[in-house]
């Protein structure tokens, strides 16, 4: 038994601390019985380097699938590549608009504390543009991580990377082979290079790119596939940190089943664990309680629910580490 475990289960009694620790049992549990874990990531956890451990979660066979803002999908290959060049400002909530236009001057863009360096963008950028066109040329249609697999595959990069590729949780979801899914990923600084590029003509037009409604396809056969059904294991378990698009859109894959494709017998999710720090508010999907998704199709009632109210980059870690046995 390890040390974080250890420390957990001795002072974790109460409040969100018993709530991380029950989650954490419930997870294993979920994966000794032989069920799946999807993990969906909003805010800026790989800017964050969560990749540090959920690449080891990945390459251990606790994470099956990823969902996660297109920012989180691109910024783990940018820390990979740039890590060096970073700038971290403790003093962040002190900056006035003009210590924000001199970062900006500087090609600096701040995520909270972290600032990543504008030319570690166009770096990926060039190898994307390439890889776009000749897929165009080709008629091939990818989805953006496999773009990114590709590009992580070729090795051109590999004399590039400042930091342990075994940090990259990218690079651990291309080694197992899984699926990542980045719902809205026309919003962040790749989709956005992707539609700049078609605009100037770099890139022939926009179908190589598969779509977002394509993805969600996708992620519905992988959970028909995935759900236990056939092995009378547990259905696919979802661990969701942050909210918006990266958790909403995964875990309506099971009521689009049930209700828009009319299979009422597919199972519900096999377990619920969300991280955040919203707060309940009217019609918030962040800071909704577990139980509000029963009403949607997306859990039952005997799923395990847990709802872990706190700073996900302080708690994920702890989650993982007890999972891995530090």
């Amino acid at each position: 038994m390890g040390s974080i475990r250890e420390f957990m289960e001795k002072h974790y009694l109460h409040f969100n601390a018993r709530e991380t620790v029950a989650a954490a049992r419930a997870y294993e549990e979920h994966l000794a019985q032989g069920g799946r874990m999807l993990v969906s990531l909003a805010g800026a956890m790989s800017t964050g380097e969560l990749g540090i451990i959920l690449a080891r979660m990945i390459r251990e066979g606790k994470v099956h699938a990823i969902s996660c803002t297109g920012a989180n999908l691109e910024e783990d290959v940018f820390n990979l590549l740039g890590h060096d060049e970073y700038e971290v400002i403790p003093d962040w909530r002190a900056l006035s608009a003009q210590d924000e236009v001199a970062l900006y001057d500087r090609g600096m863009n701040r995520v909270t504390d972290t600032c990543i360096p504008e030319d570690i963008m166009r770096h990926l950028e060039a190898r994307l543009i390439e890889r776009w066109r000749s897929a165009c040329e080709a008629g091939e249609r990818k989805f953006p991580f496999e773009y990114l697999y590709d590009i992580l595959r070729s090795g051109e990069l590999d004399e590039h990377y400042q930091v342990d590729p075994a940090n990259s949780w990218l690079l651990a979801a291309l080694e197992a082979d899984i699926p990542v899914y980045s719902p809205g990923w026309e919003d962040s600084t790749t989709g956005n290079m992707f539609a700049a590029n078609v605009l100037t003509g770099k890139v022939p037009h926009h179908q190589c790119c598969k779509t977002g409604t394509e993805q969600f396809a996708h992620l519905i056969e992988w959970y028909l596939e995935h759900n236990g059904e056939a092995e009378g294991v547990p259905s696919v378990g979802f661990f969701q940190i942050g909210g918006g698009i990266a958790g909403d859109f995964a875990i309506c894959a099971v009521p689009s089943i049930i209700q828009d494709m009319e299979r009422p017998e597919t199972p519900f999710w096999g377990y619920f664990c969300q991280i955040t720090d919203a707060d309940v508010s009217f019609g918030g999907y962040s800071g909704a309680v577990p139980n509000e998704k029963i009403t949607w199709g997306k859990l039952g009632e005997d799923t395990p629910k847990f709802l872990i109210k706190s700073d996900a980059t302080i708690v994920a870690p702890l989650v993982f580490g007890y999972l891995l046995g530090d």
